[in-house]
């Protein structure tokens, strides 16, 4: 535990004694009344500026989605052991083109984020990042 020494405590007296030696010709100085009562606060509300606000909200998002829109879904993409390396193909009958699923699973595969996914790539992409 610290000492305080007879001579920090004096220079502590002393700081304190000059700073209220400051304070009290400030208090003095007060202008006088005139007798007219004081204005009452206003009740009108300040003009709020929304651009500022706006801007720097988006530029927060961008630097906060950018990461998660670019974030690597599969661990194991580009390795032996990756599960998304597959797919399976159907064929209906009557003509109809085959359904495969290597569309959704190709971009993970390949090491994509949700940017890279079908369905969610382009809804991603009216966030800001």
């Amino acid at each position: 535990m610290p000492r305080i020494t007879a001579g920090a405590g004096l220079l502590t007296a002393l700081g304190a004694a000059l700073l209220l030696a400051s304070a009290a010709p400030a208090a003095s100085a007060a202008p006088a009344t005139t007798g007219k009562a004081p204005s009452e606060p206003s009740t009108e509300l300040q003009k709020v500026e929304v651009d500022p606000a706006l801007a720097g909200t988006t530029g927060a998002l961008t630097y906060a989605l950018k990461p998660a829109k670019e974030l690597r879904l599969d661990p194991w993409a580009n390795s032996g052991a990756d599960v998304f390396d597959n797919g399976v193909s159907v064929e209906p009958d009557q003509g109809l083109r085959p359904v495969q699923s290597s569309a959704l699973t190709g971009p993970l595969s390949a090491g994509g984020g949700p940017k890279d996914l079908a369905g969610v790539g382009p809804l991603l992409g009216v966030l800001p990042g």
